[in-house]
């Protein structure tokens, strides 16, 4: 895994099925490291290719690395364990881009840079090199959430051109075999925070006489879906605090009796969806607390000060002694229900002043128990992490 000392850059390809572009690539490659002054080595990760890849690859001298996983996350990582050069430069082997263009992202990282972003939009995209609905909406709308979700400025979370330190691959730990690896590097760089920059690059055609392997509906929610899977604040807790407050809020206003809101009367069948607002959005904001927790322990995200102070100050103990009181709330509220019919001899009451009792009694002992529960369940997460620590 150590680097050779003598060799500056690896420019890394996945390929698979590449005859009609990969040595236009390769040589495009050698003319970039020409130009930067560096000198390099070209790495082909073959993932399976049957059409004489390899062949071209050896031929123009290149080194193949045969990559049995499938997938172009699973390429890349295995052309990234093979490589030995200081600095790692990525991109496809179909001939949409142009690697002249390394120098740009070489100087970044001689500057001290970790990890630098081609940018597309910003160096030119040439006619039909990208589909209208990939660059007018998957693009820009998948690299906005990535901005949103993660305090990161890169404007292309997805352009295939990019590179970086060799040395940095221990602390991203990249794991997703398939298109989301590109999301993946960023969103995990970012956590770690390291120093990320863009350079303009371009996207032409790509050289290949055949369809993608990209497939847009399918690849693009993969990465939608890794987006969310690693902020647990917008996956769950926020969702679960608006219903909380929601639900909250319609409950201490239906409490005094029947609403109007323009003219329409909201009574207790409005509370009890306000109660399920209320436990639903607990639960979701325990699942945050959880998710991260974990995350935390099995080092897929970076330790976080805040929710390390919080959990040294809410222990177990503490988690048990609020379930406990927010159950005798309820408890209390239940017999009060209860002193109430009895106080008519247990006969027939109007249920519209009862279950504004009733209701909110259930849903504490609903919150008491969760809290209970959850308590438990992190004190669970974290005796790994005690131990370590």
């Amino acid at each position: 895994m150590n680097a050779t000392n003598d060799i500056e850059v690896s420019i890394v390809m996945p390929c698979l099925n590449e005859e009609e572009s990969l040595g236009a690539c390769i040589e495009m490659a050698q003319r970039g490291l020409e130009g930067a002054g560096a000198r390099g080595e070209i790495v082909i990760a073959d993932n399976g290719s049957t059409d004489g890849s390899q062949e071209i690859a050896r031929r123009l001298g290149a080194r193949v690395v045969d990559v049995p996983a499938k997938g172009y996350g699973a390429a890349l990582m295995g052309g990234f364990e093979a490589a030995r050069g200081e600095y790692i430069v990525m991109g496809d082997a179909d001939g949409s881009y142009d690697f002249g263009h390394i120098e740009a992202f070489l100087e970044r990282l001689r500057a001290g840079d970790d990890l630098v972003m081609g940018n597309r939009f910003r160096g030119g995209i040439a006619e039909g090199a990208m589909p209208f609905l990939h660059r007018y909406l998957g693009n820009p709308v998948l690299s906005f959430v990535g901005r949103l979700l993660f305090p990161s400025a890169i404007g292309d979370f997805h352009c295939g051109l990019r590179a970086f330190r060799r040395d940095m691959l221990p602390k991203l730990d990249l794991q997703s075999p398939g298109m989301e690896f590109a999301s993946e590097m960023v969103v995990k760089a970012t956590l770690q925070e390291l120093k990320i920059s863009e350079v303009p690059t371009t996207l032409s055609p790509d050289l290949r006489s055949r369809p993608p392997h990209l497939r847009p509906w399918r690849d693009g929610w993969r990465h939608l879906r890794f987006l969310f899977l690693f902020s647990p604040r917008w996956l769950f807790f926020y969702p679960g605090l608006a219903l909380m407050l929601i639900g909250t809020v319609a409950t201490i206003a239906l409490l005094p009796g029947t609403l109007e809101v323009f003219g329409t009367g909201f009574d207790v069948h409005t509370m009890v969806y306000a109660s399920a607002m209320i436990v639903v959005g607990y639960q979701a904001i325990l699942f945050a607390v959880f998710a991260r927790v974990y995350a935390m322990t099995e080092g897929f995200l970076p330790a976080q000060a805040g929710l390390q102070r919080l959990m040294g100050r809410v222990n177990l103990e503490v988690g048990l002694i609020a379930g406990a009181l927010l159950t005798l709330a309820g408890v209390v509220l239940a017999i009060v229900a209860l002193a109430i019919w009895g106080g008519s001899g247990f006969d027939e009451l109007d249920y519209r002043d009862t279950l504004r009792i009733v209701i909110p009694s259930a849903t504490l002992l609903m919150l008491g128990v969760q809290t209970v529960l959850g308590s438990l369940f992190l004190s669970i997460l974290g005796i790994r992490q005690s131990a370590e620590s």
